[in-house]
């Protein structure tokens, strides 16, 4: 979507879907996809070309908005080999709102039952091309981690490497915990779930993978932390773990168990993000990853960076 000949192509497809639909109009451009809106008489409604690494996302939206309507966007249309997204205006995010919990309280035991409900069609997103990061292929994928440039000094590196064997344990244990691998949104955060007319959705789906579906709740804690900020005791977070564990039977000693290894899971997602980038568009990325590794250290392995 960066020239006018794919714009052109992209609002005759809109307008095939949409008659009457208004032109598209550019609203960001991301190396992960661009975003374009347009007006109808029904409201706006919103375009999306996701990049080549990305294309999983379309299947992926697709097939949760078919399944989950009461959580994943409205998908009004799509194509597949051109990496298309036309879908329903979703609201205001949280972000808007200011994050407030008690909608996280809404929205989790909804996005707990979509996960439940996709245990048993992981064969089929891992042949669309949702990225692997179950347990079992963590270990493979730290040391994936540690071959990359860190920004993490001689201690900390012999932390990180000195944690290996006790990684493997802990995705063993994980794995035999009794709670298979579903999709998980992997960035579910105030700007990516959205309120419009009471009800809660779950938009932007590329940064998703299969894994261990507790790993979610790493983001929403993280910016509840950082925006809200809620102390690490704060009573919220175990207001909003119960309400997420609910549908699954309550399983408290493995999400704490995954929670550890949560961030570690995520720093490796940022890395295969981070590879996809030009290398202009790094600097600002890395902010964000070095918080996360950080994080993810204190979380595992007990580190005070």
């Amino acid at each position: 979507m960066n020239t006018d000949g794919d714009v052109t192509e992209a609002n005759r497809w809109v307008r095939s879907r949409i008659p009457g639909a208004g032109a598209l109009r550019h609203v960001q451009t991301e190396p992960w996809a661009v975003v374009h809106r347009a007006e109808t008489e029904g409201g706006p409604v919103w375009f999306k070309a996701c990049a080549p690494h990305q294309a999983f996302e379309v299947p992926l939206t697709a097939s949760l908005s078919e399944r989950w309507p009461r959580v994943a966007p409205e998908v009004l249309a799509y194509d597949l080999e051109r990496r298309w997204l036309l879908m329903a205006d979703g609201g205001e995010p949280l972000r808007v709102l200011g994050n407030p919990p008690e909608r996280w309280l809404e929205i989790l035991p909804e996005y707990a039952r979509l996960q439940i409900g996709e245990i048993g069609r992981v064969p089929e997103h891992l042949a669309r091309g949702v990225p692997d990061l179950r347990p079992e292929r963590l270990p493979a994928r730290y040391d994936d981690l540690l071959a990359a440039e860190l920004p993490v000094d001689v201690t900390e590196r012999a932390a990180l490497d000195a944690f290996r064997p006790r990684l493997r344990e802990l995705c063993e244990e994980l794995d035999g915990a009794g709670v298979g691998p579903s999709v998980q949104h992997d960035d579910l955060h105030m700007n990516n779930v959205y309120l419009k007319d009471g009800s809660l959705k779950i938009l932007d789906w590329g940064d998703a993978s299969i894994g261990h579906p507790f790993f979610s709740l790493f983001e929403t804690f993280r910016f509840l932390g950082s925006v809200n900020g809620l102390a690490p005791d704060d009573a919220w977070f175990a207001r909003l773990r119960d309400a997420y564990l609910a549908p699954w039977g309550s399983p408290r000693e493995t999400f704490e168990l995954a929670m550890r290894l949560a961030g570690l899971a995520r720093a490796i997602a940022w890395l295969d993000q981070r590879e996809a980038l030009l290398e202009s568009d790094r600097a600002d990325f890395d902010v964000g990853f070095d918080e996360i590794l950080r994080l993810a250290m204190r979380r595992a392995l007990g580190s005070p960076s």
